[in-house]
């Protein structure tokens, strides 16, 4: 693989080819894998991706997992995200899918380009204290 062919989006994408092409896999597990092909926001993946590659102090995030930087990921986006993110203007797609993803995680990236997902659990607090 080609190194500027190695963002999350193809390390996802790549996951759910490979998991789908393996001769076992039931047909109705297709449903419950996201993948950004079908353009999901993919939003469990990226939350276990936050918390396998982050380091944090509060003890949310584990940093395991040292091949991939935090500069890299995606930040997971639900309705409560992307709720907040629209009325602090970071988004402007009204759907929390993959675009909008992308979209939120370009404008965190303006603000910390080194790990900008760190936004992820305010914005998160802030959609479902529902005060916002």
């Amino acid at each position: 693989m080609n190194p500027s062919d190695e963002t999350i989006e193809n390390a996802l994408s790549g996951f759910c080819d490979y998991f789908f092409s393996l001769e076992h896999v039931p047909k109705r597990t297709r449903k419950h894998i996201a993948s950004p092909q079908k353009n999901s926001s993919c939003k469990r993946l990226n939350m276990f991706l936050r918390w396998m590659v982050r380091i944090d102090d509060h003890g949310v995030d584990f940093g395991i997992w040292k091949k991939i930087k935090p500069a890299q990921l995606i930040c997971p986006i639900d309705l409560h995200v992307s709720r907040v993110a629209k009325k602090l203007g970071l988004i402007t797609r009204n759907q929390p899918d993959w675009k909008t993803a992308l979209e939120l995680t370009e404008h965190l990236r303006r603000m910390d380009p080194v790990d900008p997902v760190k936004y992820d659990f305010a914005l998160f607090g802030m959609g479902i204290d529902g005060d916002f």
